[in-house]
């Protein structure tokens, strides 16, 4: 069991909190904090720290309720046909801004018209891994592998039009290499597939392969986006290997059904921010290998808008359809 999942399996013994109080003037009783996946899955985890937060900053009960199936999509709907009277929240990932591009007109709902923003708890940068198999322990030397046996390789995701599909296309494109896609339904078969080394590489949270990249399972070769990875600091981000324009790093956001009251996205934005920046749960979500942001929610509103047409483009380039 990885760190993060039996932290997951830890706060999923949370999910009734104690009494919450009025976030509104017409809200009273307990609020539903819909995630759209299964307990144990990471965004229900980081829900119910959220969901702890919250109940500190604010008082109250909120219960998380989980709605998993369809790609998130059963979950997210359920989040866009409540009243907007604040009794219902829902805690989202990045597939709330890919399925937008990648489903088009048949999602049950409009992205973003159909949410209101609240703020962008978190962010959390993929590392890509090699099998100890591949005979390459650096970036340079994975390359030219690859480059050298076109089509040999293979890199598994959770699924097509998933986080770690869309930084594999990205690789491919931006690193001009010919490698194979090979999806999975989930994430957990994908990581023991690679960890057996039937696969030969992945993108992965950082959390998930800590343990295998220490043990020398896998080696790490970069991570996605700009900065390092906290846990894994002798490790190269994509930018500085002159890869920038690989950058998917998945996201984790708090919102509501579109028209709630602006007072009430106020407090809630501003409790989150509070707990992020102030409070212990941005040292939580460190630990837990995240990069903690607590935005406003016309921050994270931009945000939605700017991930949905950046992977729009990716997912039309690549020609990505989703799974039949």
């Amino acid at each position: 069991m990885t760190h993060l999942t039996r932290r997951a399996a830890l706060f999923g013994a949370a999910a009734v909190l104690t009494p919450w109080h009025a976030t509104a003037q017409d809200a009273r009783g307990t609020v539903r904090l819909i995630v759209p996946y299964p307990p144990g899955a990471a965004t229900d985890a980081l829900a119910r720290l959220l969901a702890q937060a919250l109940q500190s900053e604010l008082g109250g009960s909120m219960i998380v309720e989980n709605k998993g199936g369809a790609a998130t999509q059963i979950g997210t709907k359920a989040i866009a046909v409540a009243k907007s009277d604040g009794q219902t929240l829902g805690f989202v990932d990045t597939s709330f801004v890919i399925n937008p591009g990648l489903f088009g007109a048949a999602l049950p709902y409009r992205t973003p018209q159909d949410f209101t923003a609240i703020s962008l708890l978190a962010t959390a940068p993929l590392v890509l891994v090699a099998h100890k198999s591949v005979a390459a322990t650096d970036m340079k030397g994975f390359l030219a592998l690859a480059r050298a046996q076109p089509g040999a390789f293979g890199f598994g995701s959770a699924g097509v039009g998933s986080a770690p599909h869309l930084a594999g296309e990205q690789f491919k494109r931006v690193a001009q290499v010919d490698v194979r896609h090979i999806p999975y339904r989930g994430g957990s078969t994908v990581i023991t597939d690679l960890i057996a080394g039937h696969v030969q590489f992945g993108f992965t949270t950082v959390p998930t392969m800590l343990d295998h990249i220490r043990a020398g399972t896998v080696h790490a070769l970069a991570v996605t986006g700009t900065q390092r990875a906290a846990q894994l600091p002798e490790v190269p981000t994509m930018a500085e290997l002159g890869m920038a324009g690989v950058d998917t790093k998945p996201l984790f956001g708090l919102i509501g059904p579109a028209g709630l009251p602006d007072d009430l996205v106020r407090r809630l934005g501003d409790a989150t921010t509070r707990a992020v920046q102030r409070g212990d749960l941005g040292k939580r979500l460190e630990g837990l290998g995240f990069e903690p942001v607590g935005s406003s929610p016309a921050v994270f509103a931009e945000r939605i808008r700017a991930e949905i047409a950046k992977w729009t483009e990716v997912i039309q380039r690549a020609d990505i359809k989703p799974a039949s």
